[in-house]
């Protein structure tokens, strides 16, 4: 038994895996790569679990500047001198990324805890804006620190 059935019966298939589709495809039981178009709400949903990990690198970051300030006035120094390197700013900056996605994957998924943005117009609108706002505001957010003078390279 070949493990596609190019047939247009299920006759064949004693397991159970394959179903006749109303237009007479067979296809796996289970979705699959081959039944699904890659769409935006799939980019939205892979995004935020990625972000999750960065946040966890993140976290990171900041127990070691805790530990930094932890070890006196040099180690605390030494550690804002590589925070405000190149290097750093970068970062920074994508740990800015990581936030901004963080809150706009959130705000999509509390919208849909509430029953509501689960059409879809409303919920590729909403993805749409998790996959592609974060980096935009991150780059409005980092100018402005820029311009204010919060920081300098």
């Amino acid at each position: 038994m070949s493990s596609s059935p190019t047939t247009g019966d299920q006759t064949g298939d004693h397991t159970g895996r394959f179903v006749r589709q109303p237009n007479g495809r067979i296809t796996p039981l289970s979705p699959h790569l081959q039944n699904w178009r890659w769409h935006v709400t799939m980019t939205a949903s892979i995004l935020f679990r990625v972000t999750i990990g960065a946040a966890s690198v993140g976290a990171l970051f900041g127990l070691a500047w805790l530990a930094a300030l932890a070890c006196g006035p040099e180690t605390y120094a030494t550690a804002l001198g590589l925070a405000g390197s190149p290097l750093g700013l970068f970062v920074s900056f994508g740990l800015t990324v990581v936030l901004f996605s963080f809150i706009l994957n959130g705000g999509r998924h509390l919208i849909n805890d509430t029953g509501n943005g689960l059409t879809l117009k409303s919920a590729v609108l909403l993805s749409n804006i998790a996959v592609w706002g974060p980096v935009p505001l991150a780059i409005l957010f980092w100018a402005a620190l820029f311009a204010t003078g919060r920081v300098s390279l």
